[in-house]
């Protein structure tokens, strides 16, 4: 009976030490796609803003002062964006609820 018992107890520990591996694997892989997109989507955005910013210069110069500015905030949100994504990936890696 005894044997059994630690048998049981082997088999869980083990078994508890793959789901931990399993979660920390997969907690890996979750922060790299999270910081990912969180990088991938506003860099497109920054990149759009920008361009269309040049352009509105180009045809209109006197209003460079307004498009320079609502650029620049613009840019300032997509940036949080940004990093907002690092907050979760770090917050997936170090402090997981997932782990025991």
């Amino acid at each position: 009976m005894k044997r059994v018992n630690s048998l049981k107890y082997f088999f869980f520990q083990n078994f508890y030490i793959m789901v931990d591996s399993i979660v920390s694997a997969a907690s890996v892989i979750a922060a790299a796609i999270a910081v990912g997109f969180a990088g991938v989507g506003p860099g497109i955005g920054q990149g759009n803003a920008a361009g269309q910013a040049v352009e509105g210069i180009a045809r209109q110069p006197e209003a460079e002062g307004k498009i320079r500015g609502t650029l620049l905030l613009s840019l300032a949100f997509m940036e949080s964006l940004t990093i907002y994504g690092l907050v979760v990936a770090l917050s997936v890696l170090f402090a997981n609820p997932f782990l025991g």
